[in-house]
């Protein structure tokens, strides 16, 4: 739904006109839907995923790039679907990281 709402904007589904998030942050998905208006977006996704094939993010993430849409893409060995923070996983600290990537997409749209 972040990636949709991302692409679409809110009032595609309902909500009223805003403007486009700067970044979108995901965790674990299959969506693999992308287009030139997507935002820049950061995914991680654990790759022993029984849900949301880590591969499928990481595709994703490449044809955005591929677009000129800035990413960053972290997939975690051993990680299941639903590693929410990632405490005491290898995925500790993915919530520093995609905080840095939402700042460095709001510090470039006001310059």
């Amino acid at each position: 739904m972040a990636a949709w709402v991302g692409s679409y904007g809110t009032a595609a589904f309902g909500g009223d006109e805003l403007p486009q998030p700067s970044a979108v942050i995901m965790q674990y998905t299959g969506h693999s839907e992308y287009s030139e208006s997507d935002p820049p977006t950061f995914a991680c996704v654990g790759e022993s995923d029984g849900i949301a094939n880590w591969r499928i993010m990481q595709h994703r993430l490449e044809a955005l790039s591929a677009l000129g849409i800035d990413t960053e893409f972290h997939s975690y060995p051993g990680l299941r679907h639903g590693f929410g923070i990632g405490t005491g996983t290898v995925a500790e600290g993915w919530m520093n990281q995609a905080v840095s990537f939402w700042e460095r997409q709001n510090n470039t749209e006001r310059n």
